[in-house]
């Protein structure tokens, strides 16, 4: 939501300090291994089962940029194959269904700019430019016969100049719509999603819905071919005149002909009617006949949605929702072979686990048992795989054969051969209000018992997602630093059924916080903690949560908020959430008390005497710069120490490594200079400064 936590950025980049020492023994993390991990992701089983590809994403020091590259393993485990190199990346990879190509996305040089489709020969060879589109690609489909392509693309603002002509001065942005900015897209045009059927051999472009007089009203996303090639399944919102002003989206399906809806061709058919959200990603059986979505439980907030599984038949009739899945979140589905069951992941506090889970009938089986996080699921060829995280070990590749993870890849094992790192404990506490609230807490590296560590509160963003038992650099970093790291699953988290999250509607910051000093209360009472040592920070939400936090409390000696706000009634219009405010508190002309009932940090500033850093993008259009802004000339004016960072070209989530490096550094010293370190983990850090 509002407020994506800064989990992208973290799982992409660590930064680490060190404490054990001498050969053979572990160290913990220090800010050099941020070169050295690799994210793993975006699993794809080739379809006759023997190879998965995937994406590698790693750290370019000199260039200050992350680049992702393809790979493929074989099932076995026993090669592991390097495909693409460059600086300018690869991704998207997915297999021809004939089996003889790889195709992926890339905006390396070639015949066209801008993002392209390439393709690699299965038999080897260099990769070739497919696609040369005009408009920025989104995404892409095979057809099930391997001789077309279904792009989704969308008309660029500007024209490209053309090769050594002198760039055009910018133009003016003129908007007409409701929802009029996003984060990373900017600021929004009439120019939408749409899908178009491409011909491989002749490379012929053909809208798939519409002609080119057709009104560029409603997009056309997420969109799968039926495995017979004849239909082709699509999300889209049509509510109403406006769609900006609904959640409202449908599933469709249209037959795999161009120009559907005009010179004779039928048009699409809406399958759906829940009047929420009804999306992706997709999966058709294998018989064609029925297409499995996720629907949400409330119709008029996606914020606090939990998306169950559903299925519906294509030739019409009611959708009904997977029993199995009515009262949990779910991921993607898949079906299984047999047409009988779906594959997904489950989140389900603190971890999340695959699932087999029968279209009829109640009894999800578990297939991961393990504490960890599954990521990511592909299946083809009769084979499962999977990205698979635990508190101790970073995503790789796995094999899941029946109830059994088998690790396939090892892009991060050196690494993590070497590190101490230590696993969070699940803690459960009472809050004020007796709501039960679980967290996890993690101890700082090298922690002697019967000691007390300084601790920090955590606090994710979202607000709905979890902290989960899954590699986390953050985690993993602070705890390196000497700081216990508790972060707690607050109402308003997933995990624990759509009530949960669903708790916080239109009452942000009360019963969260609640929550979150609730858990701080039950980790002091552990003895492990020193009640006269601790910090509170977060991004996105959790920079939220944070200002709610130090305006409710002065027991922290030290804060940091990252892409936060606290004054409700300067952020109306100026982020992305414009049809959250209209739905969740109404306009403010219209009720304007929630608003200032919900800016209690900004507009009680001179009760906060925490010193407290400041951060954000300087393109976040997401939670905007000007939340922090606001909160650091509040605590300037009142005279609570306060300092604000900006980054500059960042957008909610960053992307330049020396900036998130800048950030975690920022972070350690802000928290050292506040709350310094007690003699209990002196020793480590001297000793830590000593090896350096």
């Amino acid at each position: 939501m509002r407020f994506d936590s800064l989990r992208v950025g973290l799982c992409l980049l660590t930064l680490c300090v060190s404490t054990t020492f001498g050969f053979g023994q572990k160290r913990a993390m220090v800010l050099d291994d941020l070169a050295k991990l690799v994210n793993v992701g975006g699993p794809q089983v080739s379809p006759d089962g023997k190879w998965i590809a995937y994406t590698a994403s790693h750290m370019d020091v000199g260039e200050d940029k992350n680049v992702s590259e393809l790979w493929m393993v074989s099932w076995d485990g026993t090669q592991n194959v390097h495909l693409t190199y460059g600086p300018e990346g690869a991704g998207s990879p997915r297999w021809s269904p004939d089996g003889k190509w790889l195709a992926f996305t890339s905006s390396r040089p070639g015949k066209a700019k801008g993002s392209q489709v390439w393709l690699l020969d299965r038999r080897g060879g260099e990769a070739s430019q497919l696609t040369e589109v005009k408009e920025d690609l989104t995404d892409y489909r095979w057809s099930p016969d391997s001789r077309q392509m279904l792009l989704t693309l969308k008309a660029k603002e500007e024209p490209e100049a053309k090769e050594g002509a002198k760039p055009a001065p910018p133009k003016p942005i003129v908007i007409d719509r409701y929802h009029f900015k996003q984060d990373i897209q900017g600021y929004l045009s009439d120019k939408r999603d749409h899908l178009f059927l491409f011909d491989i051999a002749t490379k012929k472009l053909t809208r798939l819905i519409g002609d080119d007089k057709t009104e560029d009203k409603y997009e056309e996303r997420q969109a799968e071919w039926s495995p017979d090639g004849k239909w082709i399944a699509f999300v889209s919102n049509q509510e109403g005149p406006d769609p900006d002003r609904s959640n409202n989206s449908d599933v469709f399906v249209v037959e795999a002909k161009g120009g559907a809806g005009t010179n004779g061709v039928a048009g699409p058919k809406k399958l759906t009617s829940f009047t929420g959200v009804d999306g992706g990603p997709l999966a058709w059986s294998p018989d064609s006949t029925t297409i499995a979505y996720r629907q949400g439980v409330s119709q008029r907030y996606s914020i606090y949605d939990m998306q169950r599984l559903a299925v519906v038949a294509v030739a019409g009739g009611v959708p009904e929702v997977v029993a199995a899945t009515a009262e949990m979140g779910t991921g993607a589905p898949v079906f299984a072979a047999d047409g009988k069951a779906l594959l997904t992941t489950i989140g389900e506090d603190r971890v999340d686990y695959v699932a087999e889970v029968p279209l009829k009938g109640k009894g999800a089986q578990r297939l991961t048992a393990d504490e960890g996080t599954a990521v990511t699921l592909s299946a083809a060829g009769g084979h499962v795989a999977a990205v698979w995280t635990t508190d101790v070990q970073a995503p790789e590749i796995y094999a899941l054969e029946g109830k059994t993870l088998r690790k396939l890849t090892s892009h991060n094992d050196a690494l993590m051969a070497q590190l101490n790192l230590v696993p969070a404990e699940d803690l459960s506490a009472k809050a004020s209000d007796g709501s039960e609230v679980h967290s996890l807490l993690t101890m700082p590296v090298g922690y002697a018992a019967g000691t007390k560590a300084p601790m920090l509160l955590w606090i994710h963003g979202g607000p709905t997602s979890q902290d989960s038992h899954r590699f986390a650099p953050d985690r993993q970093l602070l705890a390196a630093h000497g700081f216990a790291v508790l972060q707690v699953n607050y109402r308003g988290s997933t995990g624990r059924g759509h009530d949960y999250s669903y708790a916080i509607n239109a009452d942000w910051g009360d019963k969260e916080v609640k929550d979150l000093l609730g858990a701080v209360d039950w980790a002091v009472a552990t003895g492990k903690i020193d009640a006269d040592h601790m910090g509170v920070g977060g991004w996105s939400y959790g920079g939220i949560l944070t200002d709610y936090t130090i305006a409710s409390t002065t027991r922290f000696k030290a804060a940091s908020s990252g892409a936060g706000t606290a004054n409700l009634l300067g952020m109306y219009g100026v982020d992305q959430y414009i049809l959250q405010y209209d739905n969740e508190l109404e306009p403010p002309w219209k009720n304007v008390e929630p608003y200032l009932k919900l800016s209690y940090p900004f507009l009680h500033a001179d009760k906060i005497k925490t010193p407290t850093m400041f951060m954000g993008g300087e393109k976040d259009f997401n939670v905007t710069l000007v939340g922090g802004e606001q909160m650091y000339q509040a605590l300037k004016s009142v005279g609570t120490p306060a300092e604000l960072v900006v980054y500059p070209g960042q957008f909610h989530g960053f992307t330049r490594p020396s900036f998130i490096k800048d950030r975690y550094q920022r972070w350690f010293d802000w928290y050292d200079k506040y709350l310094g370190m007690p003699p209990a983990v002196k020793p480590a850090v001297a000793a830590e400064k000593k090896a350096e």
